[in-house]
């Protein structure tokens, strides 16, 4: 079963004028394997919220916050890494 994404198109778009990364790779992320994935309590007041850092098929190293849905993994934002997060994606 292949994953499925959701993601609202005005915010994908503001997305990748602010941080140069369009969701449709953000998707690529969540194949890595080495990939990590935590909670994000500080973010979930309406929703759980979690922090996705894996590498994209583009070979960049992403932050992707996300809820997962009953069928569907929804994108709330994806950036690339700091230099400090690709540290710990590396370890």
């Amino acid at each position: 079963m292949s994953l499925q994404f959701e993601w609202d198109e005005n915010k994908a778009s503001i997305n990748k004028r602010k941080h140069g990364i369009g969701f449709e790779e953000a998707t690529t992320a969540f194949g890595d394997t080495n990939s990590l994935t935590i909670d994000d309590p500080l973010h979930s007041q309406d929703e759980h919220r979690f922090i996705l850092i894996g590498m994209s098929q583009q070979l960049r190293i992403l932050v992707v916050v996300h809820v997962e849905r009953r069928e569907s993994i929804r994108i709330i934002s994806a950036r690339k890494a700091t230099k400090k997060e690709q540290k710990f994606y590396e370890e």
